[in-house]
């Protein structure tokens, strides 16, 4: 999967490990994380439609399971506490975020406005 690209599912790790990568400003390669078996990555292009924010590169041989947006729409309609997991992955994810933002020194994190 590759950053900027579309997204339209998301992707369930049934065996082997995938590394995910950002491009910073310089366009320097960042490995953010590894994830493995029961994870899940690509949720948030699933949810809400924008291109991948990060890229995933399997580093051993894996076995992934798709988790397409008609799928995720019907659970979405059926049986909504069967997204439970993904609101766990996004909210554990965002709070890394934060902890990250919280440690940085003020002066190398830049004002929006």
């Amino acid at each position: 999967m590759t950053e900027g690209a579309p997204a339209d599912c998301a992707y369930i790790i049934a065996s082997g490990k995938v590394e995910v990568s950002k491009r910073g400003a310089n366009g320097e390669r960042k490995v953010i994380g590894v994830l493995s078996d029961g994870d899940i990555f690509g949720e948030m292009g699933l949810i809400d439609g924008l291109p991948r924010s990060a890229s995933v590169t399997a580093i051993v041989d894996c076995s992934i399971n798709i988790l397409t947006k008609a799928v995720f729409n019907n659970m979405s309609d059926k049986n909504p506490k069967a997204l439970v997991p993904i609101l766990k992955v996004l909210t554990s994810r965002l709070r890394a975020t934060l902890k990250l933002i919280e440690n940085t020194p003020e002066g190398s994190v830049r004002n929006a406005s």
